[in-house]
């Protein structure tokens, strides 16, 4: 897989201004900065059940897609854009909400399974199982009761921690470059080599 150019970032999250803020949409903050940086704007586009972008990243171009489907039906979304446009699975980048992860941990990874995330669940299912995409998994800590997490996930983060997210995603945005030309073992390397000296 570490050759594969990207030609796909999806942007998970629920529609509708009441969710805009939650942990749950963190992957949408994620889409919004790349709109912000290379002067772009999603917008509605109905036979991808989404909003839609695109963004030349040190000349390779790539769609922006926030499923607007509701999390738990992400796969509708990202699967009617991949077989519209002939983008397969290791061409894509999900970013998303990780509870596994305190705040001010964030990840790039290679397949796996779904985590018990319910959007990456649903996107996996829509493939075919197919599992084999790359994830930026941007942590939101953990409630500390699994009863909890549902609400947790559905509300805003404190101050504090919706600057250390977006610190988190500015982190990110630094080794997109490198992660579009197809280089993710570096890119993976740099993201966590910024996180460990950020916080020196």
């Amino acid at each position: 897989m570490s050759t594969d150019t990207l030609k796909l970032i999806v942007g998970l999250g629920n529609p509708g201004s009441q969710y805009r803020g939650n942990r749950h949409n963190v992957g949408v903050w994620f889409l919004q900065a790349i709109c912000q940086q290379y002067q772009a704007e999603l917008r509605p586009e109905a036979r991808f059940h989404g909003e839609t972008a695109r963004v030349s990243i040190d000349g390779h171009d790539i769609r922006l897609l926030f499923p607007t489907t509701f999390m738990n039906r992400s796969g509708l979304s990202v699967s009617a854009l991949c077989h519209y446009f002939d983008v397969t699975p290791s061409q894509m980048l999900v970013a998303y909400d990780e509870i596994d992860f305190p705040v001010g941990t964030t990840r790039l990874k290679s397949g796996g399974g779904h985590g018990g995330h319910n959007g990456i669940r649903d996107i996996i299912n829509a493939l075919g199982g197919e599992r084999n995409f790359y994830r930026l998994r941007i942590g939101v800590g953990h409630p500390g009761d699994k009863n909890k997490v549902a609400n947790y996930v559905l509300s805003d983060p404190g101050k504090d921690d919706s600057i250390q997210i977006q610190h988190d995603i500015d982190q990110a945005l630094r080794v997109l470059p490198i992660a579009a030309s197809g280089k993710w073992n570096p890119a993976m390397l740099e993201l966590h080599s910024q996180e460990k000296t950020s916080g020196d």
